[in-house]
């Protein structure tokens, strides 16, 4: 079995050395079944005989998710339809849906590397495992399902959309593993205390994804829960969940890097950077067959560590991402990434996690306006209180961001829960 420590714990050099094989092989692949490529590799005067190894993968093109909508739905397949047998898609919230397919091998790669994930977060055979990600052209709900069946698992389907449910059924079924979306887990965690039923938990190890979250919320989430918290990391193009993982020792994210090679590039030059220095993650498919890509931009914002883990395996391993490329928000010349924002909430143990950004417009003018959810214990209706916390969080988003927003405080369990990716974002100027 491929998540197996032997397998996992191959050297460097025999990394680098499967990963050469396999690039020789994908880029011959995409240049005889990939028009795009084909087309892409021509106008570079490449051959696929050009590329000896890992080494000659900057001679190679960049793809785009632009790329996957120009080429909407199937375009990029690399085989017939008939050898598809699952599709997924993006939400397609921004522009055409990104359509993305597997031949049965993949499905089969995908579940052995959501399963690898899953061994990192202590899941085996013995345990019970509620998917509470959502079901359908969303790649978090089969992926993590498949992958919980190919550890052997008992996993419970329980999507999202029913949290009562959801939590009667993890006391009920005595689940001691989740896997969903932080911000979820948070209020799954509200609701259970609610009811005064956190002491009956048997819930021993989460699984999250699908978002962003800060070491802050990490903390909470196993504070609360009393559990060990997991970052899961995984995008549609590439494959779904199960990309990397993080281990017990929290210390970045091992990538299955035998299937998903990295580069981390800056975003302005899409030069590399050195080992350790933030720029934008790039990755090539090695083994897909329905829809491999060739260095896809995934405009995620993280640096890397090749040396070995602390746990003994030996793979790279990716950071807490720092933000994206694409969710900078620019506000009176000034560059603001939401990441900034929970970091620097996260300075201030009066406020809850949960926060929204309002950007406006007003007599042409940009607006940041934070909503900011404070903690029960912290909230009162003394007027003086709240305004001296107001001066506090205004002060220290200040010194985080270099501009000053305004801070609105409102009560606990005031904001919107997401059972899905939370909604942290509000840019009313695309209105205008």
């Amino acid at each position: 079995m491929i998540w197996n420590e032997k397998k996992e714990c191959m050297s460097r050099d025999e990394m680098t050395a499967l990963q050469s094989a396999r690039l020789v092989k994908l880029v011959d692949y995409v240049y005889h079944n990939v028009e795009f490529y084909r087309k892409k590799m021509q106008n570079l005067g490449l051959l696929p005989s050009d590329i000896k190894g890992i080494e000659d993968i900057s001679k190679l093109p960049f793809t785009t998710k632009d790329d996957l909508r120009d080429n909407y739905p199937f375009g990029l397949f690399a085989v017939p339809q008939s050898q598809i047998v699952r599709v997924h898609a993006s939400s397609g919230t921004t522009g055409k849906a990104t359509v993305v397919g597997y031949t049965r091998k993949d499905l089969d790669i995908w579940s052995e590397c959501v399963a690898r994930c899953l061994a990192m977060a202590d899941v085996s055979k013995n345990d019970v495992i509620q998917v509470a990600y959502g079901y359908g052209l969303f790649t978090g709900g089969l992926g993590a399902h498949y992958g919980a069946e190919k550890i052997g698992a008992m996993v419970v389907p329980m999507s999202t959309g029913n949290t009562k449910k959801l939590t009667t059924m993890m006391l009920d079924f005595k689940a001691t593993a989740i896997a969903c979306t932080p911000s979820y887990l948070l209020h799954i965690s509200e609701v259970l205390a609610e009811e005064g039923k956190l002491g009956e938990l048997k819930l021993k190890t989460a699984i999250c994804g699908a978002e962003p979250w800060t070491e802050k919320m990490h903390q909470d989430i196993e504070r609360r829960l009393n559990i060990h918290a997991h970052d899961i990391y995984g995008l549609s193009e590439i494959m779904g969940p199960g990309v990397a993982c993080d281990c017990i020792y929290n210390k970045g994210l091992h990538v299955c890097e035998d299937h998903f090679y990295p580069e981390i590039l800056n975003s302005d030059t899409l030069t590399a950077v050195p080992d350790g220095e933030v720029g934008e993650l790039v990755f090539t498919t090695l083994t897909k067959e329905g829809l491999p890509l060739i260095r896809y931009r995934t405009k995620d914002l993280t640096s890397i560590d090749r040396t070995p883990c602390e746990c003994g395996r030996t793979s790279a391993r990716i950071s807490r991402f720092k933000g994206r490329v694409d969710d900078m928000l620019i506000i009176r010349g000034v560059n603001v990434f939401p990441s900034q924002v929970e970091a620097a909430l996260a300075e201030v143990p009066e406020v809850s996690p949960h926060y929204v950004i309002v950007v406006d417009r007003v007599n042409n003018l940009d607006t940041l306006e934070i909503q900011v959810e404070v903690n029960p214990e912290y909230f009162t209706d003394e007027i003086r209180g709240l305004e001296k916390l107001n001066k506090k969080i205004t002060h220290v988003i200040s010194q985080a961001l270099g501009l000053n927003p305004k801070v609105k405080i409102v009560e606990p369990q005031t904001l919107v829960r997401s059972q899905g990716k939370a909604v942290h974002v509000i840019d009313n100027r695309k209105l205008y």
